[in-house]
């Protein structure tokens, strides 16, 4: 390692970019949670890896290389929030910029990585409730909450990666936490399992049953009263059984676009399902949506709803 280093900040770009692609994955989740966008989080690590290797001159090597990278992405991201400083959404379903993140894509970073600091992503951090609280914090406060209660980074450390006080860092840090604990839902110790539990992926099961049944009332069935469905791309948002039973008359109705076959899969540590049309007429199922499920004391309690155009990340063929 102390040979690889020694060469990428010599100049060889070949070292360089294998000793920085050791932490592609791990700086990925980091910039997607300040910037809650699959494609935001890939467009800030390319260009942190790009001012990483423009900077090399300015390692001073006092700092582990890794937070260093750190550092680098997080300005990266209040860049890239300073930008979007206009996004505004008063609910989930408003977030146009909210995508999903593929749990198979989560899991690659513990074993990526010889960092001992290196940790599984847990549900708490990366859950759609978490990524939508956050993008209420302001840009700043985001970072701080990050550092210290997600990558456990010191209050010396924060300050550093902000490039403020240790009394700055801090005040950041408590605004921050204040406003989370406003947003996010109270039972948060439920969140620690690190992928869908065994009941929720027995709901899924009856979910994608309910669909490809066209079973109205079976999908009824297993959703809680005050179930919300989101849909970031169309800015769409419902609650309750009132607001889920035309979706489902349009879905199974007899007037409804065609037949579906739904494939699970799993998104930020929740049960999710990939949804496939075939329209009349047509001989094939055709990549349609992507629901993200959260699950509470048994019943569906809320759906996030995405476009096809995320399937590629998620391994997920065009067809069936």
């Amino acid at each position: 390692m102390r040979r690889l280093e020694e060469a990428a900040f010599a100049g060889d770009e070949g070292a360089f970019a294998e000793l920085a692609g050791r932490h592609r994955r791990e700086l990925h989740v980091h910039c997607y949670r300040m910037l809650a966008s699959f494609d935001d989080a890939e467009d800030a690590v390319q260009e942190t890896l790009l001012r990483a290797w423009r900077g090399r001159d300015g390692y001073d090597g006092r700092t582990f290389f890794r937070a260093w990278l750190y550092r680098i992405a997080t300005n990266v991201c209040l860049d890239t929030a300073r930008r979007h400083a206009r996004r505004q959404a008063a609910s989930p379903g408003e977030m146009v910029w909210l995508q999903p993140y593929p749990d198979r894509l989560l899991d690659e970073i513990a074993p990526a990585t010889d960092q001992p600091d290196a940790v599984i992503v847990d549900r708490e951090t990366i859950e759609l409730a978490f990524l939508v609280a956050m993008q209420s914090l302001p840009p700043r406060q985001r970072a701080a909450l990050i550092a210290r209660d997600v990558l456990g980074w010191s209050a010396n450390d924060t300050a550093e990666l902000l490039e403020t006080s240790v009394a700055a860092a801090n005040s950041a840090l408590q605004r921050a936490r204040t406003t989370m604990q406003q947003r996010l839902p109270a039972r948060r110790t439920d969140w620690s399992a690190p992928r869908p539990t065994a009941e929720e992926r027995e709901l899924l099961d009856r979910f994608i049953d309910a669909h490809e049944r066209c079973d109205a009332a079976g999908a009824i069935a297993i959703a809680a009263e005050d179930i919300r469905i989101s849909m970031p791309p169309d800015q769409l948002s419902f609650a309750g059984l009132d607001g889920l039973r035309p979706l489902l008359e349009r879905a199974f109705g007899p007037d409804r676009e065609g037949d579906w076959r739904l494939v699970p899969t799993s998104a930020n540590r929740l049960p999710a399902a990939a949804s496939y049309l075939r329209r009349p007429g047509d001989t094939v199922f055709r990549a349609f949506k992507l629901d993200v499920l959260r699950i509470d004391d048994g019943a569906i309690a809320e759906i996030t709803t995405f476009g096809y155009s995320r399937f590629p990340a998620f391994g997920l063929p065009a067809q069936l």
